[in-house]
């Protein structure tokens, strides 16, 4: 059964795994070398639960101990109660949801894991975590099999990302991809049919390579970072490049915007 132990000192070093959590560069040096990820939220708590991933800790107000009673009871876990203006000294901004867990990170799904699907999208150093999450939460949504990360992209794992993809990084096979590896032949191996979504004069128009895909086709979809797009490498070992029409002199779309429009219309 959870232990509830009420904290009074924003120092208490047992909230160690709490602090700073806008700090993205202390936060990824925290948890990679601890082995956890912050849960942010009742909804996204109780998901990475179900998912299986083992709790070490939860700091949460008052408010939250009777609608989380039924998933902390049976773990053997520290649980933190504090004052909501304490948790906001502790973590650096106003926990509004009131709820928060440490957990251990736990790989689930590997490369070959996500290769067995039918539809992947697959991240090129994506930068910004919010994208990152929308992104999982687009293709799960949309009904895609699952989802890479280059060696360089964001932390799924980060309380952003799970936040904005509404705890479906919990539920949605991903997994990252060592550095170098060669895309293209990779994702053909596999037996997939690769398009990259990027700006280039020979693209072809989304509905039209909609149009060319065959009932029995694997498709993965490579998206590239927020400045730049994808790498040339990475774009060169596509089979064909794609490209979302646009109106108005606007060139393209945030990278979250445009996996929804291509994962709705390559589903």
């Amino acid at each position: 059964m959870a232990t509830v132990i009420p904290i009074e000192t924003a120092d208490d070093p047992r909230l160690a795994d709490y602090v700073g959590l806008r700090e993205a560069s202390l936060r990824r040096l925290l948890e990679t070398e601890q082995g956890i990820f912050i849960a942010e939220g009742s909804t996204v708590i109780r998901r990475a639960l179900e998912a299986g991933f083992p709790a070490r800790s939860f700091l949460l107000a008052e408010r939250w101990l009777e609608g989380l009673a039924d998933v902390l009871d049976p773990l053997d876990v520290p649980v933190y109660l504090v004052s909501e203006s304490l948790a906001e000294q502790v973590t650096g901004f106003h926990v509004h949801r009131g709820a928060l867990g440490s957990l251990y990170r736990v790989a689930r799904h590997s490369v070959a894991d996500v290769l067995a699907g039918r539809r992947v999208m697959v991240l090129e150093d994506l930068v910004d975590h919010t994208n990152v999450g929308a992104i999982i939460r687009n293709a799960a949504g949309l009904g895609w099999d699952g989802m890479l990360v280059s060696a360089h992209c964001a932390d799924p794992l980060y309380r952003r990302s799970i936040k904005v993809s509404m705890g479906t990084v919990f539920s949605l096979p991903w997994a990252r991809l060592d550095a170098g590896v060669p895309i293209g032949p990779l994702l053909r191996e596999a037996g997939f049919r690769v398009a990259a979504l990027a700006l280039r004069d020979d693209a072809v128009e989304l509905a039209t390579f909609a149009g060319s895909l065959g009932p029995d086709d694997r498709l993965a979809v490579l998206l590239g970072t927020e400045g730049h797009g994808l790498s040339r490498s990475w774009v060169a070992s596509a089979d064909a490049v794609v490209r979302i029409p646009m109106r108005a002199g606007v060139d393209s779309l945030n990278v979250a915007a445009a996996s929804a429009i291509a994962g709705y219309v390559l589903a």
